[in-house]
């Protein structure tokens, strides 16, 4: 099985470039909103430690974002807590999916947790700061202090694009996009 590590900024469209494989996805993100929203002995561990914060089950976004912003560990504490139990999720993906040729991991902070081997193909979505910003912007959610907080625990864009073995210029075309995985999948199985 190959593992392929998706790395790039916040906003640079790695879960559509993730997704656009057309292999099995773990996408942390998405397991971390289902841990808010289902696993109760999360929401306690949570509780206990910020329980200025964390009140209801499920647990709240907006909780989570005010503890993050109310305290520069909170972030940290979250992360210890959370962090163990997405990669036990990882971990199960991986076992349900060992027969594939390929899966991909779209973990933001894939190499800032030591999750990646030694071997795993490692792909860098590179797009323009601008376009990054306007698309931040769109999004519902969006929060300027709790962008620039996440970006502080990411390593930096250059130190990940250095580590990868393809860069996918990510100019939000489908067809763009579409022959630079098909170039990267070439390169893989030459």
């Amino acid at each position: 099985m190959i593992r392929i590590g998706i790395l790039g900024g916040i906003g640079s469209g790695k879960s559509y470039i993730a997704n656009s494989f057309n292999y099995p996805v773990f996408n942390a993100d998405k397991e971390v909103s289902k841990i808010y929203k289902n696993d109760k002995k999360i929401f306690n561990k949570l509780k206990k430690i910020l329980p200025k914060y964390i009140c209801s089950f499920p647990i709240n976004k907006n909780e989570i974002t005010a503890a993050i912003l109310g305290n520069k560990t909170n972030l940290k504490k979250i992360i210890k807590i959370v962090h163990v139990e997405v990669r036990k999720k990882m971990h199960s993906f991986i076992q349900r999916n060992k027969k594939k040729k390929i899966i991909i991991l779209d973990i933001p902070l894939l190499l800032e947790n030591k999750i990646n081997k030694k071997n795993d193909i490692l792909i860098f979505v590179e797009s323009k700061q601008s376009e990054i910003l306007k698309r931040l912007k769109k999004r519902k959610n969006f929060n300027q202090k709790l962008f620039e907080k996440f970006k502080n625990v990411q390593l930096s864009l250059n130190y990940k694009k250095k580590k990868s073995q393809f860069v996918i210029k990510n100019d939000f075309t489908k067809n763009t996009i579409k022959k630079y995985i098909n170039d990267t999948l070439n390169q893989i199985f030459i």
